[in-house]
C-alpha cells in the first residue's frame, strides 16, 4: 500500500557560485538560456566595434598612472596615516564623521550628511603632528582620499579603500581612483560662499562642454574664449528648462521692477522661484569660470596661465574616457537606453549576465546617477519580484554612488533583503558567505520573493529545483516557516510549486499549506 503521509523529504542548501566560477561555467556552456531558464534568449555575442585608441600624442597607460599617483601623493599619505592609526588600539583617535570644533547648541539639528566623513580635530591635529603638515593641508588631503576612493566611510567609521592597497600595483586602479577624483571636481574645491548654489549647480552642469572643447582643440584655448561658450551653455540650459534669459535684463535693469510689475530685487525671485535678475547679477560669469578652472586645476585636469587654458595629458585623457562612454552609451546593446528603468529591467530579463551588465551600464552612463538609482528603487517596490532581483543587480553596476540610497532602504520589508545582500557584498564579505547576513526570516522571505519571480517568468521544472535552495532542512519545516513570514505571493507560489512537483504527497503537502494561508488557518 502507498503510504498518504507526506514524506520528510531533505533539502539541502544549494552554495551561490563565486563570480568568477559563475564567469567560468558561462563560458563552459553553450547557448544561453534566460535567467529563469526559458528559451529564446538574447546571447551576448554580437559583433563589436574595436574599442579605439586614443588622440595621439596621448602618454601610455603607465605613464598616465605615475602622473595621478604623483598628484594624489598627499592623499595617499593621509590614507595610510589612517589606516595604521584605525588599527584597533588604546588611545587610537576616532577619525570619521565627526563634527569640527565643539558642538553647538542645535546642531543635533543639522544635515549630518554634511559633516560625515569629516576628521575630528584630534585626529587631524595627530595626522598633522605625524606627518609634518599643517592641520588644514590634512583635511585637503583627508578629503582628497575620500573622493578618490582611497578611504571609505561606513556608518560613522572609516577605513581603507581597496584602491589603497591596490594602488602600488595597479595603474587602472590608479586611474580609476583619479577619474573618480575628476568627477568630483566641484567637491574637491567647492565654490566661495559668494556664488548663489543655483548659479554653481548651472556651473556644473555647463563645464562638460567646455572640457570637451578642450579636448577637441588640443592646445591652449584664451580664456574670453571659454568664457563666450560658458555664457552659451547657460543660456542653453536655461531655455531647456524654459527659464528666464541669461543676463540682466534691460527694462529691469532701468525699472528694478519684474515682468509682472513687482519688484525684483532678491534671489528666488524668477518666474519659477529660480534666480532672480538680482542673483544672476551677483554671480557675474567670468567670477563662475574662474572657479570652475580654479577647480579643474586643483584636481590636475588642466592649467590656467598667461590668460590661456590647457589640459595636462590625464585631464585631456578623461574627457577623451568620458566622451567614448558616451559613445558607447548612444550604442546600448538591447536598444533599452531610452526606456524607463522598469521597462529596461523587463529587456534585460532574458539576457545573459554580461550582457545584461552591459545594457545597464549603458542606461546608467546617459542619466545622472543620482535620478537612476531612484528610478531603480522604485522599480524594485513593485509587485514583480523578478524586477526587485534585477534592479538590485543594476544597482551593483552602480557601486559605491548607490549606496546611500540603498541603506535607506533596509528597512522596507520587500527590499530589506535584497539591500542587506548589496550592502553586505559591497562592504567586501565573500560573495559564498553573504547569505548568512540576513536572519532565518529574511532568508524566508528572501525565497518566497524569487519563488514568486519563478512562478511568472519561469518554467515548472526551476520552479521545483528551487525548492531545494530554501533555508530550511525539510518540507514541513520550509512550508511552516513560510506560512508564517508574511510573503503577500506566498498563496501563489504554493500553489503554484504544488501543481508543477512531481511528488503527489508533497503537492498535497504543499497544496494544504496554500490552503491555510489563503484561509487564516493552521
Amino acid at each position: 500500500m502507498t503510504s498518504r503521509i507526506p514524506r520528510d523529504s531533505r533539502l539541502h542548501l544549494v552554495r551561490t557560485p563565486s563570480p568568477r566560477a559563475e564567469r567560468r561555467a558561462e563560458a563552459e556552456r553553450g547557448p544561453a538560456r534566460g535567467p529563469l531558464g526559458g528559451p529564446g534568449a538574447v546571447t551576448q555575442r554580437r559583433a563589436r566595434r574595436p574599442a579605439p585608441p586614443p588622440p595621439e600624442g596621448t602618454p601610455a597607460p603607465a605613464e598616465l598612472a605615475r602622473m595621478a599617483r604623483a598628484g594624489l601623493a598627499g592623499a595617499v599619505r593621509a590614507a595610510r596615516w589612517a589606516e595604521q592609526a584605525l588599527r584597533p588600539a588604546p588611545g587610537t583617535p576616532r577619525l570619521a564623521t565627526g563634527r569640527r570644533g565643539p558642538a553647538q547648541p542645535g546642531a543635533e539639528d543639522a544635515a549630518p550628511a554634511a559633516a560625515t566623513g569629516a576628521l575630528s580635530d584630534a585626529a587631524a591635529e595627530q595626522a598633522a603632528a605625524d606627518l609634518g603638515v599643517t592641520a588644514h593641508q590634512v583635511r585637503t588631503d583627508w578629503d582628497t582620499a575620500r573622493l578618490a576612493g582611497l578611504v571609505e566611510v561606513h556608518g560613522g567609521v572609516a577605513r581603507p579603500g581597496w584602491r589603497l592597497r591596490a594602488w602600488d600595483r595597479d595603474d587602472a586602479a590608479v586611474l580609476r581612483g583619479w577619474v573618480a577624483l575628476f568627477d568630483a571636481w566641484s567637491l574637491a574645491h567647492p565654490a566661495p560662499a559668494a556664488l548663489p548654489p543655483a548659479s554653481v549647480a548651472e556651473t556644473v552642469e555647463a563645464v562638460p562642454q567646455l572640457l570637451s572643447f578642450l579636448q577637441l582643440s588640443a592646445g591652449p584655448v584664451p580664456v574670453p574664449q571659454l568664457l563666450d561658450l560658458f555664457e552659451q551653455r547657460v543660456r542653453e540650459l536655461r531655455t531647456e528648462r524654459c527659464e528666464i534669459p541669461y543676463g540682466p535684463q534691460e527694462e529691469t535693469r532701468r525699472t528694478g521692477t519684474g515682468p509682472d510689475g513687482g519688484t525684483d530685487d532678491g534671489p528666488g525671485n524668477g518666474p519659477d522661484g529660480g534666480p532672480g535678475e538680482a542673483e544672476c547679477a551677483a554671480a557675474p560669469p567670468a567670477d563662475l569660470l574662474a572657479w570652475a578652472l580654479r577647480a579643474l586645476a586643483a584636481v590636475g585636469a588642466l592649467t590656467c596661465a598667461d590668460g590661456q587654458a590647457t589640459l595636462t595629458p590625464l585631464g585631456s585623457w578623461a574627457v577623451w574616457v568620458k566622451l567614448e562612454q558616451i559613445c558607447v552609451a548612444a550604442q546600448s546593446p538591447a536598444g533599452n537606453i531610452e526606456q524607463s528603468a522598469e521597462d529596461m529591467l523587463r529587456g534585460c530579463a532574458r539576457l545573459r549576465p554580461n550582457a545584461a551588465r552591459a545594457e545597464y551600464r549603458a542606461w546608467l552612463a546617459a542619466r545622472d546617477v543620482g535620478t537612476a538609482v531612484a528610478e531603480l528603487l522604485d522599480a524594485a517596490r513593485g509587485e514583480d519580484a523578478l524586477l526587485r532581483g534585477l534592479a538590485f543587480e543594476a544597482l551593483r553596476v552602480v557601486g559605491a554612488p548607490a549606496e546611500p540610497e540603498v541603506r535607506a532602504v533596509v528597512d522596507e520589508t520587500s527590499l530589506r533583503p535584497y539591500a542587506l545582500l548589496w550592502l553586505a557584498e559591497y562592504e567586501g564579505t565573500d560573495p559564498e558567505d553573504v547569505h548568512h547576513v540576513l536572519t532565518r526570516e529574511e532568508s524566508t522571505w528572501l525565497w518566497v520573493d524569487t519563488a514568486a519571480a519563478v512562478a511568472d517568468h519561469g518554467e515548472a521544472e526551476l520552479l521545483v529545483r528551487h525548492l531545494d535552495s530554501a533555508p530550511q532542512p525539510t518540507v514541513p519545516a520550509l512550508l511552516d516557516e513560510v506560512r508564517a513570514v508574511g510573503h503577500p505571493r506566498t498563496v501563489q507560489v504554493l500553489v503554484a510549486l504544488a501543481a508543477a512537483h512531481p511528488d503527489p504527497a508533497l503537492a498535497k503537502a504543499v497544496r494544504r499549506a496554500a490552503f491555510q494561508v489563503h484561509t487564516g488557518g493552521v
